[in-house]
């Protein structure tokens, strides 16, 4: 059974969503909210497995509920609903730990799918939020990578964490962990698939790093390389 928080602040939208993932026999929606604050509070003591997370809430957005709820609860998957993809958005919510953009009115198969679907350091994209992110440019043309610093790029390209790095390189984890770290910094990203989309996006990366399966007819699941693996 997969447990889920909606946290909405249009009630009809709410309300819905709360009554469709109640009908689901392997799905149960502990809640329906309207903030973040009240969606935290839930949280601690109805340890829900998957967030919904609207991102023009009141108050605190869906973005900053987004890195609140992954800095106290890392276990909690959030996907991010949005009525507008927009780019920037889209990468502050990517950056904040969401592990999925779908569009407020995506299908509901789809919005189902996406909170059945076992990310394993995936990320879950619905098409109109994925073109979106794809057309922003969020890097300059002077990136100041070393020749060493591009390597690391190449091998995150590929969808390897940290401890895979260190093992192509045969370099400590530590050593790896700093040449990850100084791409992410020199790219402007907080995240090694945030950094991956920007290099791919503005030609750092000679191939795609995104493999990209539909999933439900209208989300996509992309992960990267041709093996998902997790990021440090």
């Amino acid at each position: 059974m997969t447990h889920v928080l909606v946290v909405e602040d249009q009630r009809t939208l709410a309300g819905a969503l709360e009554i469709a993932i109640d009908a689901q026999p392997d799905l149960d929606c502990v809640g329906a909210v309207g903030t973040v604050e009240d969606a935290l509070a839930l949280i601690g003591h109805r340890r829900p497995d998957v967030v919904l997370m609207d991102i023009g809430l009141p108050g605190v957005n869906g973005i900053e509920g987004t890195r609140r709820i992954k800095a106290e609860y890392p276990h909690v998957r959030v996907l991010v609903l949005t009525a507008n993809p927009d780019a920037v958005l889209l990468v502050e919510a990517l950056a904040a730990g969401a592990t999925g953009f779908l569009a407020k009115d995506s299908a509901l198969p789809v919005i189902l799918t996406a909170i059945r679907t076992p990310l394993d350091g995936k990320l879950l994209i619905e098409k109109t939020s994925g073109a979106a992110l794809a057309s922003a440019v969020l890097v300059p043309n002077q990136t100041g990578l070393t020749r060493r610093e591009r390597e690391v790029l190449g091998l995150m390209g590929e969808g390897m964490n940290t401890g895979a790095i260190a093992q192509r390189l045969v370099v400590s984890a530590h050593t790896a962990r700093g040449h990850v770290k100084n791409v992410m910094r020199k790219l402007g990203a907080h995240t090694q698939l945030e950094a991956v989309v920007i290099a791919t996006r503005n030609g750092l990366l000679s191939t795609p790093p995104l493999s990209v399966d539909l999933v439900g007819g209208g989300a996509a699941s992309a992960h990267l390389g041709g093996e998902a693996r997790p990021t440090e």
